[in-house]
């Protein structure tokens, strides 16, 4: 699996390379980028691009450092901009420091290519207003960030958060892929679309 995992900073966000032929895509960069900057030197790797499933400052702390090393373009859900300058962004809340700040443009919407690979961005909102998972056919994988997770999905008492909507984001546009894609989520375990449809407790109150 064309992947490489580091789970970086205090709260161990799970951060992300996707990579195919030399080329690789960074998906939620949460902390000291180090380790993935010596990993592309070391396999020879050039990064495209920068992308965040949504804006919490765990996703973000990273963002700056591997974009002023690398030169390469970062992309925000735009969905998220109404959270923009608050400590669930910017950092600050119970006493986290701040998060350095980086120019980002707008995720493409829709299907697009990262790193060469297609990709298709779904909005997977309910977490945070604006939530995207990425999910790669080809590979049969998708980056769930904060959305699901191994048994479990997102918190949605932060700031504009939305159980309801948190619920219908994971069954219409995660639910539907493939049952063997691999979910590679924002923290803890990997899993599988399948693995979360039979075994996720935290699934079961949906109604359409």
């Amino acid at each position: 699996m064309p992947i490489a995992v580091f789970p970086l900073g205090a709260l161990e966000t799970n951060s992300y390379f996707m990579y195919g032929g030399n080329q690789a895509i960074a998906v939620d960069v949460g902390g000291p980028p180090d380790a993935m900057i010596a990993w592309l030197a070391e396999h020879k790797i050039h990064l495209a691009a920068i992308c965040a499933t949504h804006v919490h400052f765990d996703h973000l702390y990273g963002v700056a450092a591997l974009a002023e090393a690398t030169g390469v373009p970062v992309y925000t859900p735009s969905g998220d901009d109404v959270l923009a300058g608050t400590e669930a962004s910017k950092g600050g809340i119970w006493g986290f420091p701040l998060v350095p700040p980086f120019e980002s443009s707008a995720v493409p919407s829709g299907k697009c290519a990262f790193a060469g690979m297609e990709c298709e961005v779904l909005e997977t909102p309910g977490h945070t207003p604006g939530g995207i998972s990425l999910y790669f056919p080809g590979q049969r994988v998708v980056f769930t960030g904060d959305a699901l997770f191994c048994r479990s999905i997102g918190r949605t008492d932060f700031p504009l958060g939305d159980h309801a909507t948190l619920l219908r984001s994971i069954y219409e546009k995660l639910f539907v892929l493939p049952e063997d894609t691999k979910v590679f989520p924002g923290h803890g375990p990997t899993t599988t679309i399948g693995e979360e449809i039979r075994n996720n407790p935290f699934c079961g109150d949906f109604s359409q």
